[in-house]
């Protein structure tokens, strides 16, 4: 029996063996929560993280957002001003153009641009001089058709008599001297189309000619 172990030497390194075995486990299991507790700590921090960039992105999109409708707000409001400043001709503008598909540029410059367009627009230039002939013709065509006017207003006095006859000759009077100033308003209406103003020069050509034109006819046809 003296070449078997003795069974305290055995019971010994059974208990050895244990222990390490024990050991091994311990320290594979400290390094499995500690492990653990690193990938805990990265998944909070992610976490906490992807909060921030959602927040920080849900801000950006606020503030964008707030930046589209202020946009859209001034567009609207220089799209009203310029169908104010058209007029009559403003129903063929319709609705404010979309934006382009893909277009760049800084808003606020092109905003800023679009301003002082309409400020210029505002401003109302001169009538070239190759529109006084025209004028002059609204002051000749002016004076003729008031002066006409007149004359059927006297007419109807002398047909029907009584009152008329008396009160349709002023009339027709008042009427024919006031044409050299209708035409203006033809000559208005062409300023207008041409985003000019009618300046007193542009007046004076057409009340001008509208007075020569009544002197004329009050001559000729006393």
């Amino acid at each position: 029996m003296s070449g078997q172990p003795e069974p305290v030497e055995s019971y010994a390194r059974a208990i050895r063996q244990l222990a390490e075995v024990t050991g091994r486990a311990d320290a594979e299991r400290a390094e499995a929560d500690a492990w653990y507790a690193r990938q805990c700590v990265a998944a909070e921090r992610a976490v906490r993280d992807a909060e921030q960039a959602v927040r920080q992105a849900e801000a950006e999109v606020s503030a964008a957002q707030e930046e589209v409708d202020a946009t859209e707000a001034e567009v609207l409001h220089l799209w009203t001003t310029l169908r104010g400043h058209l007029g009559a001709a403003n129903r063929r503008l319709g609705e404010p153009p979309l934006p382009r598909a893909g277009a760049v540029g800084d808003t606020e410059a092109l905003l800023d641009g679009a301003r002082e367009l309409l400020e210029r627009a505002r401003t109302p230039g001169e009538l070239p001089g190759t529109t006084r002939p025209l004028l002059a013709l609204f002051g000749i065509l002016g004076a003729a058709a008031a002066y006409a006017l007149g004359l059927a207003a006297r007419a109807v006095g002398i047909r029907y008599g009584g009152d008329l006859a008396v009160a349709m000759p002023v009339l027709g009077l008042l009427v024919a001297l006031l044409g050299p100033v209708v035409g203006l308003l033809p000559a208005k209406v062409l300023a207008e189309r041409r985003h000019a103003g009618l300046d007193l020069r542009a007046g004076l050509v057409v009340v001008v000619a509208g007075l020569v034109t009544t002197a004329a006819l009050f001559g000729l046809l006393r």
